[in-house]
């Protein structure tokens, strides 16, 4: 592997203007469990490693009197599963965390890095994405905020403008009567990348039957990580039940620009979304009655 230089900024502003000062010598790494192996794999050879995890205040999970919820993004993926306000309020998160890696991994590796990676397979994306979560940027340019939804380009590929950090991540309050939850389909039960993995999150009115609200992400569907616009219009205004959810999977499998790929063929994984979805959704359900009995 290539020797490079290990740099340790105290603020943001400093590592901006440290990869400024480098240009496309430099490379930001915070948790590293991407950057190392694609350097190993000579996919980039920086000189200067920017580390933001000397940087305070990036890792934190935090949720106001408001009820926004606030991540910093160098919030380890252990942090989120060991956290108790995540599990009982924000399960989705919950369901992707715990299956990211082995321990040692979960130890080290950052929600930030595993969204600005920008690979369909990441599994801390989809949750978020079903929660309406916005990005937090900082730049040589500012700072400026934007939806997750609209943060990925392609396959490795972001909005991100060149220095910009990415430091927290918003969720708007939960409405009454929701929940969601995240099935990650493998081939093996650990540290493996999803075949398909599936998002939701439903808010119910107050009979507890009737859709309120729908949101769906879907990972390996498609070249980004998607939301299932359509699925999410049918369930809306609609009982909540097995034959809705298998429906609306039906719906989110014409939505999908699945491939083949060593892990599984495209026509598995349009059956996989569309069984997904229905699994999914009715372990959202269950848990939103659980919430009020």
């Amino acid at each position: 592997m290539k020797k490079f230089e290990y740099l340790k900024p105290k603020t943001v502003d400093e590592a901006i203007s440290l990869l400024e000062s480098h240009g496309e010598k430099g490379r930001y790494i915070a948790g590293g469990t991407d950057v190392i192996v694609k350097i190993k794999e000579k996919k980039f050879a920086p000189d200067y490693l920017i580390s933001l995890r000397h940087i305070p205040d990036l890792a934190y999970i935090h949720r106001d009197p408001e009820g926004i919820l606030r991540l910093g993004a160098l919030t380890t993926h252990r942090m989120l599963e060991q956290s108790s306000l995540i599990r009982r309020y924000y399960p989705c998160v919950h369901d992707a965390v715990e299956h990211i890696g082995s321990v040692q991994i979960r130890n080290v590796a950052t929600i930030g890095g595993n969204i600005c990676n920008a690979v369909p397979s990441a599994d801390g994306v989809i949750p978020l994405l079903s929660l309406g979560a916005q990005v937090t940027l900082v730049g040589p340019k500012g700072k400026r905020t934007l939806p997750l939804k609209s943060f990925f380009l392609g396959p490795g590929l972001t909005l991100m403008e060149p220095g910009e950090i990415l430091t927290e991540f918003f969720i708007p309050p939960l409405p009454a009567n929701s929940s969601g939850g995240y099935i990650k389909h493998t081939r093996r039960e650990a540290m493996e990348l999803p075949i398909v993995g599936v998002g939701c999150f439903l808010a119910l009115s107050p009979d507890l039957k009737t859709c309120a609200k729908a949101r769906i992400g879907l990972g390996v569907a498609a070249p980004t990580p998607i939301r299932a616009y359509l699925s999410e219009e049918f369930l809306q205004g609609q009982e909540i039940s097995e034959a809705t959810l298998t429906e609306a999977g039906r719906i989110a499998v014409k939505e999908t620009k699945v491939r083949d790929s060593i892990r599984g063929q495209a026509w598995y994984r349009r059956e996989i979304v569309e069984v997904l979805i229905r699994r999914v959704g009715l372990r959202v359900l269950e848990r939103i009655k659980g919430i009020n009995n």
